[in-house]
């Protein structure tokens, strides 16, 4: 079936009517809707949940090729989230190179700009094949017509409903209200008719319902398969469930959540590092996804490459605000070699200028889930629970084994000291999460969340307006939707 329009432009919306979109390239093994609504097999089923991960890599051009401008050579997390903040710089030397970051960089960006168009078109694609694979699995007679079990069967229909709560998250947290696209689109009608705004606290309901679902049909176990171990676990369910009750406030179920995933066999590892270096047998991370070199379709970690090519330094602010010795310094940069150490999941350059590196992108981990734990007990006046967390996190960092395999001094990162103030704690856990998860796509998010977005920004000399608490609407995506589509006040 040809596509309906000869521009990509509405690419995450009516492009859905489509069976086979306008991409620069092909996407193997993508299940179309045709397939689905056709007699499905096994690997039908398999496949349309698989594609789904597909749009979470850090793989190069899965969506064009080599499309700058447009921001879809890789993931824009690091631009948005971490390029966009106070921690990190577009490259080591300043230069005109990809002038579109350099716009979020300091915040002169137009609705224009690939950084947003690039997020927007990498969820919406995501979310667009999982509305086929939920269509699929949700079909009475899945299990007969196809000969899966149900135990599979429920499986994938858990991994689905996370993987689209995922990519919603992404949406509201940076875009505010967005389409609320839940099935596949079969019209060009449907196409124009879906192809308004939801409020954001329906797209909130809507993530939360997802993730219950997903809850109840995945194995209680710390992975759902053991011989896959990259797939959506239960314990990613119960994070992202924690995360959204941080992000929307609701301060009393996030401890609840995330002492549900200790059981499920996660902690801290005893070396802070072990999270980016060792892949699926640490205790840390919660959800990854698993790049592996030499595949077909390829399946390897592409952002290893741009950092060969000067991308992604730290900013000077963000190499000061660790306190001595902190061995979560190095670990992240390494300023003398320009090596970005996390990104390369390496601590001797190995897999820089790799594009089909097999070092993981992990999207949760322990740490980060206790942090939002001791935000909330802080802000349900749990102080003394809080600055425990605070001291668990500091603690384990401070008897990590260094790069240079050495101990970190005595009285490296001291305990945080009892307090009753909520400001003071506040303080505490604003500076621990701002060195724990460096380089992790948090950083912006977390400014804009906290309320002080523009007050850091604007001391780091950036000018941080308050319409950039929302990215912009793609205009392209405006434009094609013939005005249905509005945009975030200010652009």
């Amino acid at each position: 079936m040809k596509n309906l329009f000869k521009t990509s432009i509405l690419f995450g919306l009516l492009t859905l009517v489509s069976c086979q979109d306008e991409l620069t390239q092909d996407p193997i093994g993508l299940t179309t809707l045709e397939q689905a609504n056709t007699t499905p097999t096994l690997n039908t089923v398999e496949s349309s949940v698989n594609s789904s991960y597909q749009l979470l890599s850090n793989r190069l051009n899965i969506l064009a090729e080599w499309d700058w401008g447009g921001g879809l050579v890789f993931q824009n997390d690091y631009v948005l989230q971490d390029i966009a903040s106070d921690d990190m710089e577009k490259k080591w030397s300043s230069d005109g190179d990809q002038p579109w970051i350099d716009e979020i960089n300091n915040f002169t960006f137009t609705s224009t700009n690939g950084g947003p168009n690039g997020l927007w078109k990498y969820n919406y694609e995501g979310i667009k094949r999982l509305n086929i694979a939920i269509n699929l699995l949700i079909k009475s007679d899945i299990e007969a017509i196809t000969g899966i079990t149900t135990a599979r069967k429920n499986q994938l229909l858990g991994e689905a409903y996370f993987l689209r709560s995922y990519y919603y998250f992404s949406l509201v947290t940076n875009f505010g209200d967005v389409p609320l696209i839940l099935a596949p689109v079969k019209t060009y009608q449907e196409a124009f008719d879906v192809a308004v705004r939801a409020e954001k606290s329906l797209v909130w309901d809507q993530i939360k319902s997802d993730l219950v679902l997903a809850k109840g049909l995945l194995p209680n176990s710390k992975y759902s398969s053991t011989t896959e171990k990259w797939r959506v676990s239960k314990g990613a369910v119960i994070a992202l469930q924690a995360k959204a009750a941080l992000y929307t406030e609701k301060w009393t179920e996030v401890p609840g959540l995330v002492d549900e995933l200790a059981p499920l066999g996660y902690s801290l590892n005893d070396n802070y590092f072990d999270s980016f270096s060792t892949e699926f047998t640490d205790n840390e991370v919660i959800f990854a996804y698993d790049h592996q070199s030499n595949q077909n379709p390829r399946k390897g970690n592409g952002i290893c490459a741009p950092l060969d090519w000067g991308f992604f330094a730290p900013s000077t602010d963000f190499l000061n605000s660790f306190e001595a010795n902190d061995p979560r310094k190095l670990y992240t940069v390494d300023v003398a070699n320009k090596n970005v150490n996390k990104m390369l999941g390496s601590i001797n350059g190995t897999n820089k200028g790799n594009d089909d590196a097999p070092n993981n992108k992990i999207y949760m981990r322990f740490a980060d889930a206790l942090l939002w734990k001791a935000e909330a007990l802080n802000e349900n006046g749990d102080y003394s629970g809080a600055i425990a967390i605070i001291n668990d996190i500091r603690e384990r960092a401070r008897t990590t084994v260094t790069v240079l395999g050495t101990i970190p001094a005595i009285g490296t990162l001291p305990d945080r000291p009892a307090s009753t103030d909520k400001a003071t704690i506040k303080g505490w856990l604003i500076s621990e999460r701002r060195a724990e998860l460096g380089f992790e796509n948090q950083r912006m998010l977390d400014l804009k969340r906290w309320g002080i977005a523009k007050a850091v920004m604007t001391a780091h000399g950036k000018n941080f307006q308050d319409k950039h608490m929302l990215y912009p609407i793609p205009q392209s995506e405006i434009d094609a939707s013939a005005g249905t589509l509005t945009q975030n006040t200010g652009y």
